[in-house]
């Protein structure tokens, strides 16, 4: 694959993957699409609990395993190396797209909050989460953690540079605001379903699970450094005593 072929896979590859964090906007709030996720139950509960299963285990998996370096090291004698964050990408994106259009709903209402105001504040809180899990991505490097700037430097012909481990922005406060958002955006919701509650406690399970895997890569990478910034940083529940940013030398890992 050329120098140019590899770098429109990698821009086809992102808007694929920014259309389904789109899309998912929609359907996780129940705007505009047809099969959002709190639409009403078409199949039995039995079908609709395995079929969601599946597609959420296919999901997670995908998104784990071509994550881990163990599996980047093999993909790469398959895929060329700067495609191979772009390749991520585009799986990830049509493994979202497919959880979402082939989910079956299941009906019932857990909660439904009716005060004007208090569902109010309840999607705000939803496109908080959103803000935090974008704006976050930004804090690092967007376009690296999204396989577009490996793919410009090889059509520059100029070097890949692993991107020093940093603690801005968010990163000061908890180590994992991408997966503060998820978590945020999952659960605020005025309407919340038996649907829409088997999605935010799989999603809320899966990212405790994908911190594991992600930490020890990142301890593996980063040793001390990252095993310091883990003592002294909340995981998930921000401490507010602003700390200075951190910038270490070390590369950082785009382990999701």
């Amino acid at each position: 694959m050329g120098r140019f072929a590899i770098f429109v896979y990698a821009v086809a590859s992102y808007a694929i993957g920014m259309a389904s964090l789109v899309y998912m906007v929609a359907w996780l709030g129940n705007f505009w699409v047809p099969n959002a996720i709190d639409a009403p139950a078409v199949v039995n509960v039995q079908r609709a609990a395995i079929v969601n299963s599946l597609l959420f285990g296919a999901f997670a998996i995908q998104h784990s395993v071509m994550a881990r370096p163990w599996f980047k090291s093999w993909w790469t004698r398959i895929v060329p190396k700067p495609a191979e964050r772009a390749t991520y990408v585009l799986m990830s994106g049509l493994a979202l797209f497919a959880l979402m259009l082939l989910w079956q709903p299941l009906g019932g209402i857990v909660w439904n909050v009716e005060t004007p105001l208090l569902r109010t504040l309840l999607y705000a809180g939803y496109g908080i989460g959103w803000a935090i899990l974008v704006s976050s991505t930004f804090c690092l490097c967007h376009f690296d953690l999204f396989g577009l700037r490996q793919a410009w430097l090889h059509f520059s012909e100029r070097p890949h540079t692993p991107l020093s481990f940093a603690t801005p922005g968010f990163y000061r406060f908890v180590r994992h605001p991408i997966y503060v958002g998820w978590i945020t955006l999952a659960w605020l919701t005025p309407t919340m379903t038996i649907s829409h509650l088997a999605f935010a406690a799989a999603t809320s399970v899966y990212i405790l699970l994908a911190i594991r895997w992600e930490e020890r890569d990142l301890v593996a990478i980063h040793g001390d450094d990252y095993e310091r910034f883990r003592l002294t940083t909340p995981m998930l529940i921000p401490r507010f005593s602003r700390a200075p940013a951190v910038h270490f030398a070390k590369s950082y890992s785009e382990s999701p």
